[in-house]
């Protein structure tokens, strides 16, 4: 039970007195210095006034430590990003920082996707991997890269390093767009989503290679969703003809066909001769 540490965190965090608290929400002040040492414990009525107080629920005031929050998180919770309130993963993702409290991009290789199927919410596995940074990036969002395998978003090219921007509220996928997502079952996939989370619960997922077939997850086997921002790749992707050229190749392998077919007829008549 955090909620004694957390409200008094945020107390202090947003620079308010006892009094100034203690007024707002009609109590004693002796009442909410009794809260913030735990040594009163406060009824349902007065944890739903210090929910609607902070902009925080119930739920996240007592079970989330946030005073062990990264400085991303917390600005994310403050915005509205509540883990109990709209499907976030705040209180699992688990990330590293620079001395100056900035968040790293953690670097997740193809021999490091199996342990972080498991080990994504693990502080030692995260704070091993590898780390970089992109000077193009908000600081005020958090990415992380993993590297592509397969060719089922071709024309992006095998064992590129795809980067991701985290999702806090997974209503808001928008479908047509691309996402890493972390699921159960098959670990981490690159496709493009379609949203029916609202109406079925489910994400329709897309492969940009059309010999794979789409298919559905459920929401509740998807652990973690990152937004496609962009990759790195040692290989140019295939090229894509354009429409005249592609026309004039379709024109060309044409009339290479009946030139075949004329010469296979003329072959015929010429044996049926002898």
């Amino acid at each position: 039970m955090y909620f004694a540490s957390n409200i008094k965190f945020l107390r202090k965090r947003r620079g308010r007195t006892q009094d100034d608290v203690a007024s707002a929400l009609q109590l004693k002040r002796s009442t909410l210095s009794g809260y913030e040492n735990g040594v009163a414990q406060p009824g349902i009525e007065v944890l739903v006034a210090f929910s609607g107080y902070f902009s925080i629920s119930v739920d996240t005031l007592i079970k989330v430590d946030i005073c062990a929050l990264s400085e991303y998180q917390l600005g994310e919770l403050e915005r509205g990003y509540d883990a109990y309130i709209r499907g976030s993963n705040l209180r699992v993702l688990t990330t590293t920082v620079t001395p100056d409290n900035r968040e790293n991009i953690e670097l997740v290789s193809e021999k490091a996707k199996a342990g972080y199927a498991t080990g994504y919410a693990d502080p030692e596995f995260i704070g091993e991997l590898p780390l970089f940074s992109l000077p193009f990036l908000s600081h005020n969002r958090k990415y992380r890269t993993f590297q592509l395998k397969g060719d089922s978003m071709l024309p992006i090219p095998d064992k590129s390093w795809v980067t991701g921007e985290f999702v806090h509220d997974w209503r808001e996928i928008k479908s047509g767009n691309a996402y890493i997502i972390l699921t159960i079952n098959d670990g981490i996939v690159f496709k493009i989503a379609e949203n029916n989370i609202e109406s079925r619960g489910i994400l329709i997922l897309y492969s940009l290679n059309p010999l794979y077939e789409p298919y559905e997850v459920h929401i509740n086997e998807v652990k973690e969703i990152w937004k496609f921002v962009n990759y790195i790749s040692d290989e140019l992707p295939e090229p894509v003809l354009p429409q005249k050229q592609l026309m004039q190749t379709v024109a060309s392998m044409k009339y290479d066909l009946d030139q075949l077919k004329h010469r296979i007829g003329r072959d015929i008549e010429d044996a049926t001769e002898l």
